[in-house]
């Protein structure tokens, strides 16, 4: 399994987990989990993803979810989950 942590944050609007998931499903990236929280109207979503079947390259996803974020007046992070694995090995 090939997981990535993607993080969303910015002004929450009507849409936004619908158009992530949208580009998500289209890639063939299976949502594992999902935490969102809207504080004082700033969206907060973190999820955890299995891109294993997608046929689109890692770094072509995360330059995707980044101009996502972005046409949507977001952040959009996407990070392989092997990062966060191997800081706390140290």
């Amino acid at each position: 399994m090939k997981k990535a942590i993607i993080t969303v944050v910015g002004k929450d609007s009507v849409g936004i987990l619908a158009k992530t998931c949208t580009y998500l499903a289209s890639e063939k990236i299976n949502i594992l989990d999902i935490s969102q929280t809207v504080v004082q109207d700033y969206f907060n979503m973190m999820m955890i993803a299995d891109y294993s079947k997608s046929k689109t390259p890692f770094v072509e996803i995360a330059s995707c979810l980044t101009k996502l974020g972005s046409n949507m007046g977001m952040e959009i992070r996407c990070q392989k989950s092997e990062i966060f694995e191997k800081m706390h090995r140290v």
